[in-house]
């Protein structure tokens, strides 16, 4: 039987609840699971008094995270207090303790990863994150297991559901993105303040820590290109959909002749893809492989004991590789996967294009629009124009374009911007067909 798991838990909000209510009632399920049995030693909160009633009489409830680090029992620290410190500074001591880390907290590890991962493989311990992306859906593990077999060219996921829940409300109903997200925070899907979900932040993290295990590249957030849903409007989601589509913050990486590209933006998916269909607050992941081609991950991408799951399975891990050598161990994600390529420049990414243009009601608007668009080498796929209900506010054209170069199509939109004839801020969003 593999070594016993003796766990610290940094941490007892929804995730750290979550996570011991699964460990106590499927006890043991785990052990049997495992080969090994999992107890928590510990707990580290604000506020113990508040804790004891919560947890077995047992454990020992404190509020000091260097008692996790301190105490030689004690082999894998778990946090989930989210926030960079103290997270960052107890996970540092932890692996320097030469205890292993489970942690959920994305955020951290994509700003300050490279230091954490450096350190653990100095070190000789894991440092296991399946719970900081995507929840319940064990994406780590089919990357660096289930798809080991695979040349990875492409991740693409709606992977913050505060963002669906909204994109998905507003387009079945038609209300504004202002409407929806004072909905979404009644009900608990956003936070009072939820520039990280809606602004693409908390994508974005997540993001980078998939490119990282797919193409082992160092984690850099400087070089992911952010895009939030705040600026969308309820007409471009119902345009979409007369055109076929659905609009979706997606997460994008890919591994191209020019480089990693990392973006995060909302998408118009064709609604014929299973993405498309990706409805409320869930979550789901893309991967192709050139062995495996297209695959789609499907689930709860937060929550209490989805994302307590998660966290128990990188325990499970552990106990199972605890008494192996290091060289055995899963590799930290900036040293596994093929030699990285640079990271690409987001003005050479490829895809084809969505605009709305606001344009006043008269002849040769269409031809000054699509003179400028031909000058800079973009194929036209559809125009649709709008009828103009009143002359003096002027109509609509929508474009779709063919497959271009994103600096053509930025520079297109400047010369259009200058047209006397356009009346407004034009409004461009990116489709991605996933094939």
């Amino acid at each position: 039987m593999a070594t016993p798991i003796k766990v610290g838990l940094a941490g007892f909000g929804n995730v750290g609840k979550g996570t011991y209510d699964v460990l106590q009632r499927n006890q043991s399920l785990i052990a049997q699971r495992a080969g090994a049995p999992i107890e928590v030693l510990r707990v580290v909160v604000r506020k113990a008094d508040r804790v004891k009633p919560l947890v077995d009489e047992k454990i020992k409830v404190t509020e000091d995270w260097h008692d996790l680090v301190n105490d030689p029992d004690i082999n894998v620290v778990v946090e989930v207090m989210g926030g960079i410190e103290p997270a960052r500074s107890l996970i540092l001591a932890a692996i320097n303790a030469g205890k292993h880390v489970v942690t959920a907290n994305k955020a951290l590890l994509a700003e300050h990863g490279n230091e954490i991962f450096a350190a653990a493989e100095k070190k000789g311990v894991n440092v296991a994150f399946e719970a900081a992306v995507a929840g319940s859906i064990p994406i780590i593990k089919v990357l660096r297991e289930g798809l080991a077999a695979n040349r990875v060219s492409m991740i693409a996921g709606i992977i913050n559901g505060t963002s669906n829940f909204i994109l998905s409300t507003m387009r079945s109903t038609g209300r504004s993105f202002d409407d929806v997200l004072k909905e979404a925070q009644e009900l608990g899907y956003a936070e009072a303040d939820p520039t990280f979900d809606i602004e693409g932040i908390d994508t974005a993290h997540k993001l980078m820590l998939l490119a990282a295990i797919a193409f082992g590249c160092p984690v850099d957030m400087g070089k992911v290109h952010i895009e939030g849903i705040s600026h969308l409007h309820a007409e471009d989601i119902a345009y979409a959909e007369e055109l076929g589509y659905r609009i979706k913050l997606l997460g994008i990486t890919k591994y191209t002749d020019w480089g990693i590209e990392l973006r995060v933006h909302p998408a118009l998916v064709p609604a014929t893809r299973l993405l498309a269909d990706v409805e409320g607050a869930m979550n789901a992941v893309v991967v192709k492989g050139d062995a495996a081609e297209s695959s789609l991950y499907y689930g709860k991408g937060a929550g209490a004991e989805p994302t307590g799951s998660a966290v128990i399975a990188d325990l499970v891990d552990i106990a199972r590789t605890a008494d192996v050598s290091i060289a055995q161990r899963p590799k930290m994600p900036t040293t596994s996967g093929r030699q990285s390529k640079p990271f690409a420049d987001f003005g050479d990414t490829v895809c084809s294009y969505y605009l709305r243009i606001p344009v006043s009601d008269r002849p040769g608007v269409l031809a000054d629009i699509t003179r400028i668009i031909a000058d800079n080498n973009i194929s036209i796929e559809s125009v649709i124009q709008k009828e103009a209900l009143d002359k003096e506010v002027g109509t609509e054209v929508i474009m779709m374009t063919h497959t271009t170069v994103e600096n053509s199509v930025q520079r297109a939109i400047r010369m259009m911007q200058e047209l006397k004839s356009v009346r407004g801020q034009i409004i461009l969003l990116r489709q991605e067909e996933l094939r």
